[in-house]
This record gives structure tokens, sequence and C-alpha cells, in this order.
């Protein structure tokens, strides 16, 4: 059974909606007879993306508003702006995210990753959770995440603390969400595996046979919603959850077994956690 606030003529914001997952899953929202309102940077994708949206589904039914969710006053704007035209919000979706590359002691980039991929989606909560609450409708904040913030491999560090983040503060958000009265409105983590959209493209114009597309990741993160999943942690072609338990369960162990961090990528602990992948199957 879907879950209550996925109701024809309900209401979804998404954040980052012009492309990838974000435009995935507003043609999916409306589809299933949801107002939809999409954020994202201003120019040729977010119109087009609105036109395709409006062609779908009817230009009533269909917001496109120019948002830089770092700025707070455009997420205000943004609000008033669905309140407006569709009386307020009762699923918002923060997704927009950005992975340019990182390097420890290089600042360059370390700025702009986490103030869109963390503070965007802390403000964006912070902006529409309120109102949200007090409509008193069964209401959704599904914070886009990443694998990276669990395990958080080496390579990329400033999008690994930023999505590390957004596990932390999603977290929270959900506890002082079940903590308030008359709330209906729940918190969940979305966590995408291997999935082929902009973002995670690479320059490939072709979808890799391990990926997931967009659209599979935004019908499975429907399904465990609906199931009541706080943590949506989604499969691809190449990782089972089997396989992400493992890696999560070996990370957990790290500091309980004061091994060094990171030590699936440690040269001392590399055979060990083979050896662990193979015996646990």
């Amino acid at each position: 059974m879907a879950h209550p606030a996925f109701l024809p003529s309900n209401v979804a914001v998404i954040t980052g909606g012009a492309s990838g997952i974000g435009f995935a899953a507003a043609r999916r929202f409306a589809r299933m007879g949801l107002k939809v309102a999409i954020a994202d940077l201003a120019g040729e994708k977010l119109e087009t993306a609105r036109a395709t949206l409006a062609t779908e589904a009817g230009s009533e039914n269909v917001l496109a508003v120019a948002t830089d969710v770092t700025n707070v006053p455009e997420l205000e704007h943004l609000r008033e702006a669905v309140d407006a035209k569709f009386g307020g919000a009762d699923i918002l979706m923060n997704n927009a995210g950005i992975q340019p590359g990182s390097s420890v002691f290089d600042a360059k980039n370390w700025d702009s990753i986490l103030a869109v991929n963390l503070f965007g989606i802390i403000r964006g909560s912070q902006v529409f959770g309120p109102s949200m609450i007090k409509r008193q409708k069964p209401g959704l904040i599904i914070n886009t995440g990443s694998k990276q913030g669990i395990t958080t491999p080496p390579g990329d560090p400033a999008y690994n603390v930023s999505k590390s983040g957004v596990k932390t503060f999603t977290e929270a958000l959900e506890h002082e969400l079940r903590n308030t009265k008359d709330c209906h409105v729940t918190a969940h983590l979305f966590i995408p595996g291997f999935v082929y959209t902009p973002l995670a493209a690479g320059g490939r114009t072709e979808k890799p046979a391990g990926a997931w597309t967009a659209e599979q990741t935004v019908d499975f993160m429907l399904e465990r919603v609906s199931a009541g999943d706080f943590y949506i942690l989604c499969p691809d072609n190449d990782v089972t959850r089997a396989l992400d338990e493992k890696r999560i369960f070996w990370a957990a162990h790290d500091m309980i077994e004061n091994r060094p961090p990171l030590s699936r990528w440690h040269p001392d602990y590399q055979d060990k956690f083979t050896a662990f992948l193979r015996d646990t199957d």
C-alpha cells in the first residue's frame, strides 16, 4: 500500500529537480497524480524540465522555481511560491547535490560542496518543515544521502563529509518529528547506489551495466518509504544489499576493534577484509 502522502492532488517539492534522480522523482510523482514543484538553478535545464512536466501533467499541476539552495531567502521564496499555487507541501525531497571533487589539503570546492549538499538539506528542512507539521497531514521529508557518507571511501573527502552530515542531520530530524505532538510528518534518508545520472556519469554517454537508472532508484525509494523504512539503502546491478551491509559492518568495526580508519583500504587489512567478505557469504 502506498504511503498516505502519495495521494493524488498532494504536493511534492523536489530540489535539484531539473535532472537526474530529482527529475525522475518529479515525473514519477506527477504520474501518480501529485502536483509537483521543482527547484533548481535558473537556466535552460530548469525550463526544459518544467516544459516536459507541464506537457505530461498539465501546467496547472507543475511549478518550477529558480532556487539556489545555499540561499535561505530563495528557499523561503520557493516555499511561498508553493503555498501560493498549491496551498503547501506534503512531500519535500531535499535532493540538490554537487560532486566537483575534493582533496584534504586543497580548500577548493569544500565550501560549495558543504553549502549545497549539507546546508541545502538542513535549510530546506528548516524552511519547509514547520509549515508541513502545521498541516497535520501525513507528510514526508526525504533527504538524499550517499553510501559515501556511511563507509566514507577515500578520494573525495568533502563529498563524504557532506553526506555523513546529511545522515546525522536526518536521523536527528526524524527523532525531532516523532517527538513533536500532532506531527504526521516523517523523515527518511535516501541512499542511492550506483545510478547513471549527469552527476555520476563521469563523461560516459551510455549507462554502465552495473548502474541503475534514476527511474529504478526512485521506484525503489517509493516502495521502501511506503514500507516504512527510514534508511532507504538502494542496491544496484553490481552491489546487493547483503554486500552493502557487510561493508557498513566492517566500517563500524574500525572503531569497535580499534583498527586504523578506513581499514578496508589499508594495506595491512585488505586481505582480512577480503576474507571477511568470503567467510560471511
